[in-house]
């Protein structure tokens, strides 16, 4: 990593890097937060568009930065855990505080629930499946010649990319379906700028964040998955906190949500293969892959299951979605620690 490479390497000057990085990315995701929204309301976009597409994608650029950057310096499942344990946290703790900071229940509506969550669940299946047949027609031998390596190739990874492309069809129709108020946005060019410029600050931020996240994993023997788990997944979310719960303060709901079940997809289903178009192939492995895989879709039917109730999130619902994460975060540490053994290696 460039920018750290004139910098000591030692725990304590990685974990400075780690905090200023983090708010580095905060500051830029809210640059792309306030340009986002700017350009939607210019262009006329409907709100669950959006949530789940324009401010899904512009708070996802630090997901996406992190799997290129890992990919890139051979840590790819450092770039996997970031985005497994940042699509956790964002089904489960997101709404959970968004529900939280509202005064009355968080509502939503019959698309989020019956469009962007049973999308997004079709999603997180479609890239289970990817990484099987990875295994299955690009094996990699592991240790004691179990086969549970894989290796990546951009054919497949072109299956959950055309997935993304279905995705953006739908939103599409619904554009085409939506009739917007006139727009008060009198300087558009500044809010390309300000995209622009937020884009290149989470760029350095997440660059200077992974290249400090993989030392202190090598330091104290972290697995590269686990790290990205926790660590790298916690300040890449950061912005999509942001986002959803200020949504959810000023009633949109809405928006709120579909950011959270729009970046996930996005996350999935582009940011994951787009790492592989750029360096050609990557080793997965599904051993460790599948349980956290299994977490996530855990998660989300929890979600989906409280949305579907009254098409409301109420305040129980939401802490229920908090202990549910933090029990994830004890057993992601009970791995760690080798006192799990649900996650194997190979």
């Amino acid at each position: 990593m460039v920018l750290v490479d004139f910098l000591p390497d030692t725990p304590l000057v990685n974990v400075l890097v780690v905090l200023v990085a983090t708010a580095f990315i905060w500051v830029g995701s809210g640059w792309l937060e306030t340009s986002a929204e700017e350009l939607s309301e210019h262009y006329g976009l409907p709100p669950v568009v959006q949530g789940s597409i324009v401010v899904a994608v512009g708070s996802s650029f630090p997901e996406l930065a992190s799997v290129v950057f890992t990919a890139l310096n051979d840590v790819f499942d450092m770039g996997v855990g970031a985005i497994v344990g940042s699509a956790i946290f964002n089904i489960l703790v997101i709404p959970a505080l968004a529900g939280l900071a509202v005064s009355d229940d968080l509502d939503t509506n019959r698309t989020i629930v019956y469009k962007e969550a049973q999308f997004y669940m079709i999603a997180v299946s479609a890239l289970v499946v990817t990484f099987a047949l990875a295994v299955i027609y690009n094996p990699v031998s592991g240790t004691a010649g179990v086969d549970l390596l894989g290796e990546l190739t951009p054919p497949l990874a072109a299956i959950p990319l055309a997935l993304y492309g279905l995705y953006l069809f739908i939103q599409w129709q619904d554009v085409n379906d939506h009739e917007a108020a006139e727009s008060t946005v009198e300087q558009v060019g500044r809010s390309w700028l300000l995209l622009a410029a937020g884009l290149a600050l989470i760029l350095l931020a997440v660059e200077t964040l992974v290249g400090s996240v993989e030392s202190l994993s090598q330091t104290f023997g972290i697995p590269e998955f686990l790290a990205g788990v926790t660590i790298v997944a916690a300040a890449t979310s950061l912005p999509d906190l942001l986002v959803s719960v200020r949504s959810a303060r000023v009633g949109k709901g809405v928006t709120s949500l579909g950011n959270v079940l729009g970046s996930n997809t996005f996350d999935l289903l582009v940011a994951i293969p787009l790492g592989v178009l750029i360096v050609g192939t990557v080793t997965i492995n599904f051993a460790v892959a599948v349980p956290m895989f299994g977490v996530l879709t855990l998660a989300t039917v929890l979600l989906f299951t409280f949305l579907r109730t009254d098409l409301s999130l109420t305040s129980l619902e939401s802490a229920l979605l908090l202990v549910a994460y933090l029990a994830f975060v004890a057993w992601v540490v009970a791995e760690t620690l080798g006192f799990s053994g649900l996650i194997k290696t190979v």
